[in-house]
């Protein structure tokens, strides 16, 4: 749970009273303040200017691409979102998974249940984003490491320098230009292209 006293829900739900039950049950504790969107294009609008800490979704029967297209308004990539559904069918639970929804919960919306699965949907999301920006990183030092062993290269065949000599000339090279290494690689490749 997030330090701040009380959570921001932003609750999309075609029915005003479960949409008031969920209200009444977060301010009976006092542990989040609820604004109701009964309207797609609303709820962007609001997404977009309120950056709740979590949207809730409530949907009878859901489509596959009701799913992605509420997940997509709702901010899945940027923030957790619960999807509450009545009634599903497996393939639905890996399109709202791929969709960024954080928790998909068949059965309905009870809101003596929201906060539970709320807190276990944040702590997915933070989970998943942490991961992914490990990965992105990684991908990133791989990129750097491709440049720099290619530049490496080039060094090597076209000056006969050993690898480590190589690295030491882009580092230097680098240093004295206050660039990373692999930027100095990267217009080390740049212009053997040019020239080749």
């Amino acid at each position: 749970m997030p330090q701040k006293s009380k959570l921001s829900l932003i609750v999309f739900d075609k029915s005003p009273a479960r949409a008031q039950a969920i209200s009444d049950a977060a301010a009976m504790d006092q542990w989040a303040t609820v604004l109701h969107v009964d309207d797609v294009s609303e709820l962007v609008h609001i997404v977009e200017t309120t950056e709740p800490d979590a949207v809730v979704i409530a949907l009878e029967a859901p489509r596959a691409d009701r799913i992605k297209a509420l997940a997509a308004v709702s901010g899945a990539k940027q923030r957790p979102v619960a999807m509450f559904v009545d009634r599903s069918e497996p393939a639905l639970i890996h399109t709202a998974v791929n969709a960024g929804v954080s928790a998909y919960v068949v059965g309905g919306l009870v809101p003596d249940r929201l906060r539970p699965v709320l807190e276990a949907s944040m702590a997915r999301f933070r989970l998943s984003a942490k991961m992914t920006a490990e990965l992105e990183t990684a991908k990133a030092d791989l990129a750097h490491r491709k440049t720099i062993d290619r530049a490496k290269g080039l060094l090597i065949q076209a000056k006969g320098l050993s690898e480590e000599e190589a690295y030491q000339l882009l580092r230097r090279t680098a240093m004295d230009q206050g660039k990373r290494v692999s930027d100095v690689a990267q217009g080390l490749i740049s212009a053997s292209k040019l020239l080749g």
